[in-house]
Parts: C-alpha cells; sequence; structure tokens
C-alpha cells in the first residue's frame, strides 16, 4: 500500500487526490495532510481518513486545530516548519505537492530532498527554482511525476519513443472563456465571469491563470525542467474541447497525443499508482459526435504567454519575477482592485524592471520574490 502525505490537501486539487484514495481505498493510504488555513475542512479530513500528522500553516489557526483532532491521536504541527514535516517526514513515501504559488516550493523541495517520489501539481516549484529541484532530485534519486493535466499527457505520450527522437512537445490550452472576446470587452471582465471556466473546475488562482493564458506560460516554464527539453521545443495550440490534453511529435512526424476528459482525478491518479493503471469509477470519454480543433494562440489579445516565454528565455531570477509579480496581479484582480486586462501589463512593467540574476540560490529566489511583490504594488500605485 502506498503511503501518502498532501501537501495543499484543503485546495482543489488536494480534495480531488482525496476522492481518488476513496475509490482506490486497498491501494493508498493517506499518512499526512497539510493546508493553509482552512481549519474546517482539514480537521474534517483528518477525521475521515485518519492521517499520522497534520499541519496548519496558519499558526492563528493552530489551536482550534488541535481542539477539533483532541479526542485522536493524531500529531498536529503548525507553522512552515509543520509543512516541511508533512513533506519529509517518515510517514509518507509519496508527497502530492499541490500548494498553490511560491509558497510550496520549500516543503516540494524538502520532500525531493528525502528521496520521496513527489506526485507534483505546484508548477511554481519548478518555474522559480528548476534548476536546484533537479539537481536535489539528482542527488538524493527522488523521482518527480506530472499532476497536472498536460504535463501528465506529454509524460504518457513521450513513453512512445526515446528523447532524442522527440521533435517537440506540444502543450494544449483551452483557450480560457475569453478566447473569442475582443480587446475591447477584456478591458470590462468581471471577476464572476473571469472564474467561470468553460471546462475545468479549478482554484481561483489557476482559473484567472487559464483565462490570461499565463497558466500555459507557467505550463511552458515547468515543463522545460521535468523534461529536460529546451523552450524552442515546447510548443502551445489552443484546443476549446479540452479533450486533447497534449501531444509529442516525434522526428518521423508521428504525433502521439492523451485524451480524456477534463478530469483532474484521471491524471492524479496515475501518478499515485505508476507504474500500474487501475480501475477507477470516474466518467469515460466518448468520441462519438465528438470535434477536436486547434488553434495558435493569440499572444497580442493574451500576452501573459509571451512574456512566460520571453522570462524563459532569460533565465536566471527573470521566471520568479514573472510568477510573484502574476501573483499579486491576480490577488488584485481578485480583489477588485485592478482590471483583468492589466494584470499582463503590470506583469510585463515589473519584468522590464529586473535584472536578471543567473544560478540563483534558494536564497536569492526568495529575495527576488519579495521584490517582485512589492514592485506590483509600486506600479500600481502610479497607475
Amino acid at each position: 500500500m502506498n503511503t501518502l502525505g498532501i501537501l495543499g490537501s484543503t485546495g482543489s486539487i488536494g480534495c480531488q487526490a482525496l476522492q481518488v484514495v476513496e475509490a482506490l481505498p486497498e491501494e493508498i493510504k493517506v499518512t499526512a495532510l497539510a493546508a493553509g488555513r482552512n481549519v474546517e475542512l482539514l480537521a474534517a479530513q483528518a477525521l475521515k481518513f485518519r492521517p499520522e500528522v497534520v499541519a496548519i500553516a496558519d499558526e492563528e489557526r493552530y489551536t482550534e486545530l488541535k481542539q477539533a483532532l483532541s479526542a485522536t491521536s493524531i500529531k498536529v504541527l503548525t507553522g512552515e516548519e509543520g509543512v516541511n514535516y508533512v513533506a519529509a517526514g517518515p510517514e509518507s513515501q509519496t508527497v502530492l505537492a499541490a500548494i498553490v504559488g511560491i509558497a510550496g516550493l520549500k516543503p516540494t523541495l524538502a520532500a525531493v530532498q528525502k528521496g520521496k517520489r513527489v506526485a507534483l501539481a505546484n508548477k511554481e516549484t519548478l518555474v522559480t527554482a528548476g534548476s536546484i529541484v533537479q539537481q536535489e532530485r539528482k542527488k538524493s534519486g527522488s523521482e518527480i511525476l506530472p499532476v497536472d493535466s498536460e504535463h501528465s499527457a506529454i509524460w504518457q505520450s513521450l513513453r512512445s519513443g526515446r528523447k532524442e527522437e522527440v521533435q517537440s512537445i506540444i502543450l494544449t490550452a483551452s483557450g480560457g472563456p475569453f478566447r473569442t472576446w475582443s480587446k475591447k470587452d477584456l478591458a470590462q471582465v468581471t471577476i464572476k465571469e473571469a472564474l467561470r471556466h468553460p471546462n475545468w473546475d479549478m482554484g481561483a488562482k489557476i482559473t484567472v491563470d487559464s483565462a490570461t493564458l499565463m497558466n500555459k506560460g507557467l505550463e511552458v516554464l515547468e515543463a522545460q525542467w521535468l523534461f529536460e527539453l529546451p523552450l524552442e521545443q515546447i510548443k502551445v495550440l489552443v484546443h476549446p474541447e479540452s479533450i486533447v490534453h497534449s501531444l509529442v511529435e516525434f522526428v518521423d512526424g508521428a504525433v502521439i497525443g492523451q485524451l480524456g476528459l477534463p478530469d483532474m482525478r484521471l491524471p492524479i491518479q496515475l501518478a499515485l499508482t505508476y507504474p500500474r493503471r487501475l480501475k477507477a469509477p470516474w466518467p469515460r470519454l466518448g468520441l462519438t459526435g465528438k470535434t477536436l480543433t486547434f488553434e495558435e494562440p493569440d499572444t497580442e489579445r493574451f500576452p501573459s504567454l509571451r512574456l512566460a516565454r520571453q522570462a524563459g528565455e532569460v533565465g536566471g531570477t527573470a521566471p520568479t519575477v514573472l510568477n510573484a509579480a502574476n501573483e499579486v496581479a491576480v490577488a488584485e484582480f481578485l480583489s477588485g482592485r485592478l482590471a483583468f486586462s492589466k494584470i499582463p501589463l503590470v506583469v510585463e512593467q515589473v519584468l522590464s524592471l529586473h535584472q536578471s540574476q543567473a544560478n540563483p540560490t534558494l536564497e536569492t529566489i526568495f529575495a527576488v520574490d519579495t521584490w517582485a511583490r512589492d514592485q506590483v504594488m509600486q506600479v500600481m500605485s502610479k497607475e
């Protein structure tokens, strides 16, 4: 039986992972859980799955969680140290890294350094510190398996050939809810509209990133580290139906893709049960009557994808700035203080103020992250 620790158990990916565990009770046992501040849901999860340890990042909510679990033998931890323990502790063989944003970097790295199998749903870990993570992975023998549907599709498709036989990998994007909107209309997007994704059920931040295409830009940057391929071999196609989750083109012209319903439980399950594929109760894809369409992304209306690729070409700390500025800009949009169309403009301005540092240490990455977040507020104050 695979023992599992979940970082970000109360988020969208964490909750769906627990559905997978429920469907495979003879295969996976939850032994550790960590969440940000949702004490009520974390406590309910702990009482249901009875892990050995839980951690709440928000130290002010520790007492509340401790009291909620007082009748159990579950160890309760808090703060960054507690979350890192869930990642690196001996209770779990596999760690699902599903904390959103750069907050997931340290605990994910801790799991990698312990040589664990990491089911990676936190793309920011590789976007901001890909070089460091890969160095630590090679030293520890850790295995990183992708959970994002696109990267999972690439991972599965790559098994059809050798790395030197790959011409390119093609990440697909739904295009989000505003794929056909004009620039004028994009300036009027409401929060409610941005959170209404046409195909996927995701958390707020990732849903907005999908609408701006920044999510796809971050996935491009993640892919170069995950699959150890240069940026020029990583392409993006808009595929509104979200049926073909991504493809690999080989040097002989063959294109291998992975198809499925837009359901995150499929790639989550594969990452948690690999190398086996197990029967599952999730809805199945029927192709009768389906139409599959593809188009090039419009980086004029959606410049975030272009900005991400540019940051990747610069390298060093530029992707960290891209990610940090975007996190804050999205939060400002969700708070009603920044227009949807201004998100990439703010990110671009902050990037233009940054002199990238090559081969950054972890300390440098977090320092640059803080700088970029401060710069967003300064740029916005001048608007």
